[in-house]
C-alpha cells in the first residue's frame, strides 16, 4: 500500500491497523539534540485516546507510547525515531458480521474495489486509530516549532448547530471540556445536543479551527508547493474531513475585493496587516499573520439505527451496526488537526532554509 509516508525533510511513515497488535510511526529528519521523552508525546496521545467521556467510544485504550529508537540520554540522535503504541482492547468479534456487507459512509466498498481484500476489523488502515502515529509525530514537530517561537493550537469551533462564541474564548476549556470547545456554555449546549443524537441512534459532524501563531513571513512556495495547498492536503488526509478553509474560506467567494483585501501598514520598520481575511497566507507563502484554517468533519458514519446497504452477494439488505463508536469525531480529532498542521509547518520551515543564498551563508560562514 502506497501513501503512508508524509513530508519531504521531516518525514513520517505511519503503520498498523485498528485491531492489529500495535500502531506506530517512523520519523526521519528530526534534528539531533532535541530534548525528548515519552511523556512529551504522551501528553498529545492522551488528548485523542478513546473512553474519556460520554461522547467518545467506550473502547478503553491506554495508548501508551514507547520510543524504540532515535533517542539517547533524553535527546534525539538525528537517526530515525520509531514510536510504538500497542492495542490492548480489541473486540474483533464486534466486526465479524460486516465482512459480508458494506457499511454506509465507510471505506469498505472502495477498499474491496481497490485491493480485492480488506481488514474488516474496525476498518483496518481506514480506522481513526491510524491517527495515533500522526499525533505522536506531530507532538515532536510541535516541540521543535516551539523552539523557534511557532505555536499550533486547535479547538472545536462548532458541533452540529452549536458554535463556540470566540468572544468568550477560554484556552483552558479546550483541554478541560469533553467537546474541546473554548467556550464552556457552548460546550454544555453541544453536549446536550450530542446526547439527543445518541438517543436517536444518530451522530453529528462539526468543525475544528486551528491557529498557527508566530510563523514569520516567507514560508511556503508560490506554485505547486503552496503552504495553503500543503496544509489543505495534510488536513484532508485525516479521515472524515470533507472540506478545508483558509482565512475567510468560502465567504471570500461572496465578498468584494475591497472587503477581502487586507491593507498593509508599517510600524517601527515592520510590516503588518490591518485585517486577516487571507488567513495568514498570500500567494502560497506565509505573510507573517496568524495562519487560520478550519476542517469540516462529516458525522460519524457508524450509527446504530437501521440503514440500507448491499452485501457481497449483490443483495439489498438492512443493517444495524454493532461495536463501540464515537457519536462525533470532532473532539478527538482536534489534536490530529494540530499534529498535521505542525508537521506541515515544520517541513516547510526546514525547506525554507535553502530558499536564499544569505540563509545558506548565515549558517556556514562564522
Amino acid at each position: 500500500m502506497a501513501g503512508s509516508t508524509y513530508g519531504t525533510i521531516f518525514k513520517i511513515t505511519t503503520w498498523g491497523e485498528s485491531h492489529g497488535k500495535a500502531l506506530g510511526v517512523v520519523i526521519d529528519g528530526c534534528p539531533a539534540g532535541l530534548p525528548l521523552c515519552e511523556e512529551d508525546i504522551q501528553l498529545y496521545l492522551n488528548r485523542r485516546k478513546p473512553g474519556q467521556s460520554t461522547i467518545t467510544t467506550p473502547r478503553k485504550e491506554d495508548d501508551r507510547v514507547e520510543i524504540l529508537s532515535g533517542v539517547f540520554d533524553g535527546r534525539t540522535t538525528g537517526t530515525p525515531i520509531s514510536l510504538f503504541v500497542p492495542n490492548t482492547s480489541q473486540k474483533s468479534s464486534d466486526y465479524s458480521e460486516i465482512a459480508s456487507y458494506y457499511r454506509p459512509g465507510h471505506a469498505d466498498y472502495t477498499f474491496d474495489e481497490k485491493y480485492g481484500f480488506r481488514d474488516y476489523r474496525g476498518g483496518g488502515r481506514s480506522s481513526g486509530r491510524e491517527t495515533i502515529g500522526r499525533v505522536a509525530a506531530g507532538a515532536i514537530a510541535a516541540k521543535i516549532l516551539k523552539e523557534i517561537g511557532i505555536n499550533v493550537m486547535a479547538y472545536t469551533r462548532s458541533i452540529g448547530p452549536i458554535s463556540a462564541d470566540l468572544t468568550k474564548f477560554n484556552r483552558d476549556a479546550i483541554l478541560n471540556t469533553a467537546t474541546c470547545m473554548p467556550d464552556r456554555l457552548a460546550d454544555e449546549k453541544a453536549t446536550a445536543y450530542l446526547s439527543e443524537c445518541m438517543k436517536q441512534k444518530d451522530s453529528s459532524g462539526g468543525v475544528v479551527e486551528c491557529i498557527i501563531s508566530g510563523i514569520p513571513a516567507g514560508i511556503g512556495d508560490p506554485v505547486f508547493e503552496k503552504l495553503d495547498a500543503n496544509l489543505s492536503k495534510a488536513i484532508m488526509s485525516i479521515g472524515a474531513v470533507k472540506a478545508v478553509e483558509i482565512g475567510d474560506g468560502i465567504m471570500a467567494s461572496s465578498a468584494k475585493g475591497s472587503e477581502n483585501n487586507d491593507p498593509f501598514f508599517i510600524n517601527e520598520n515592520n510590516i503588518y496587516k490591518k485585517t486577516n481575511h487571507s488567513g495568514g497566507i498570500l500567494g502560497g507563502i506565509s505573510d507573517g499573520s496568524n495562519i487560520i484554517l478550519r476542517a469540516h468533519f462529516k458525522p460519524t458514519p457508524s450509527i446504530f439505527s437501521k440503514q440500507h446497504t448491499v452485501n457481497k452477494n449483490g443483495e439489498n439488505i438492512e443493517v444495524e451496526i454493532k461495536g463501540r463508536h464515537d457519536p462525533i469525531i470532532v473532539p478527538r480529532a482536534v489534536v490530529v488537526v494540530e499534529a498535521m498542521a505542525a508537521l506541515t509547518i515544520l517541513d516547510a520551515c526546514m525547506l525554507n532554509m535553502s530558499s536564499r543564498v544569505d540563509y545558506f551563508k548565515d549558517f556556514y560562514i562564522q
